[in-house]
């Protein structure tokens, strides 16, 4: 059977599944990772709940099956069957990594215990992050492995091209695919990952544990 990390690997490389209106069910690729990624005419759940139960749920949405897995009525079914919660649905972007140093106005955060870092976590694996004047860049190993990167730029630092030199300076860093995950609502944001060559793939919803936060975190 295929296996999520083996989609998003093709992907990459610019091979999708079919688009016949399918659902590709697979198990989730680590406790952590449960979802649902929706490409052009064909989805993929990825989660450790009966296959069957998934498939009898889809049908049951009465909507169009290309649009069926990101439908409310079973993106809800479905966190209240796996009792985890979500966020927003995402638009998923990837993009090959990129000859050349990065820039020198990026300094690595050393400090383990930053919020960034310490936020990060609860997502990725092997996390690192880097500051620039106005600006926090982060890499980290996400769903099924994959290497994400997330950017954060203050708001006194905006509109001077900064969030798009971070993003830029990630492909910079990475030795393999980067994907990058991006609230279709956030043009600002859609813009710089585009304008620095990320590739729209998908849409995503990942579905999250419910942990305890910490008060001081």
């Amino acid at each position: 059977m295929e296996t999520l990390r083996e989609i998003l690997v093709a992907a990459a490389n610019g091979v999708f599944p079919p688009a016949d209106g399918g659902t590709t069910v697979v198990a989730q690729p680590s406790p952590r990772d449960a979802g649902v990624m929706s490409f052009t005419g064909h989805s993929v759940v990825f989660t450790d709940e009966d296959p069957e139960w998934v498939r009898e749920t889809l049908r049951g949405t009465d909507c169009d099956a290309l649009a069926a897995s990101m439908n409310p009525r079973f993106l809800t079914a479905l966190l209240d069957r796996t009792g985890r919660r979500a966020e927003t649905v995402d638009a998923v972007l990837v993009a090959a990594p990129l000859p050349g140093e990065p820039p020198p106005v990026l300094t690595e955060i050393e400090d383990t215990a930053h919020p960034r870092i310490r936020y990060a976590r609860r997502r990725r694996d092997e996390v690192r992050a880097w500051t620039a004047d106005g600006g926090v860049l982060v890499l980290g190993r996400g769903v099924a492995g994959r290497l994400e990167v997330s950017v954060e730029v203050a708001e006194d630092a905006r509109h001077r091209g900064l969030g798009r030199l971070l993003v830029t300076a990630a492909r910079q860093l990475a030795t393999e695919p980067l994907w990058a995950q991006v609230a279709p609502g956030n043009a600002r944001s859609m813009r710089a990952f585009q304008a620095a060559g990320y590739r729209p793939v998908g849409a995503e919803l990942l579905l999250q544990r419910k942990i305890p936060v910490c008060p001081s975190e």
